[in-house]
């Protein structure tokens, strides 16, 4: 692996970091936290976004691959990939709820829509800024140099298994690990980072849309009748 794309590791996650170092100084300054949480989240991912797409020149400068998809087949399978990642993530839930026992919702989107709910401003994470480093990091570097000294499946389940995990989200591995595959396939097949770039950000974009348009009461009763809809279906 080259050392640039350690550098983009150690990066992601000096910026991942990077607010628990800072609590101390809150304290003292006698700061709201939730204003500079919101403020440093903002600053700190739009900062790892810059260094990562400088040490990526390299990588930039080389042109695309000639199997490459051109315009059409990024738009396509950009489009195709968003209805393939929804599929693997209800096979997922299904499996979670009806075979695990697992509550549907996920706790981080939650914690997510909570404060975007308070502070709008801070959707531009999950929705842009978040997808390219994470296809960047999970896809293109991790995936990536997997790939090459093993075959597809190895390297997608593993970097997908690690992109769960970053999320702090184990009880909804199963779902993240789909999502993974499925990028991990739409990067394979179009030799276009962009593409699962795209897609991923559609994904949260639509996913954060339709949660911040309902009421928080709605989903919850949503979330219920799903577990009444299982406890049908599965005898309790």
């Amino acid at each position: 692996m080259p050392k640039r794309y350690w550098y983009v590791i150690m990066t992601y996650i000096i910026m991942q970091l990077s607010g628990a170092f800072l609590v101390p100084l809150i304290d003292k300054l006698n700061i709201d936290r939730f204003t500079f949480s919101v403020s440093w989240s903002i600053i700190s991912f739009v900062a790892a976004l810059v260094i990562t797409l400088l040490l990526l020149r390299p990588d930039m400068r080389q042109g695309s691959d000639r199997n490459a998809s051109g315009a059409g087949g990024i738009i396509g399978w950009s489009a195709l990939g968003v209805a393939m990642a929804y599929m693997a993530q209800y096979a997922a839930v299904i499996i979670e709820t009806l075979v695990l026992g697992i509550k549907p919702g996920s706790e981080n989107t939650m914690q997510i829509m909570e404060i975007a709910r308070a502070a709008p401003i801070f959707i531009i994470i999950p929705a842009l800024i978040a997808p390219i480093l994470e296809e960047i990091i999970f896809r293109k570097i991790i995936f990536g140099s997997l790939y090459k000294r093993t075959n597809f499946f190895i390297a997608a389940l593993a970097s997908s298994i690690i992109f769960g995990l970053v999320h702090m989200d184990v009880t909804h591995i199963i779902t993240y690990t789909g999502m993974g595959l499925v990028f991990a396939f739409l990067y394979v097949h179009t030799n276009r980072i962009i593409v699962p770039i795209i897609t991923h950000m559609a994904m949260n974009t639509i996913t954060v849309i339709a949660q911040f348009s309902m009421d928080p009461e709605d989903l919850d009763q949503m979330l219920e009748q799903w577990e009444k809809m299982q406890m049908i279906l599965i005898g309790g």
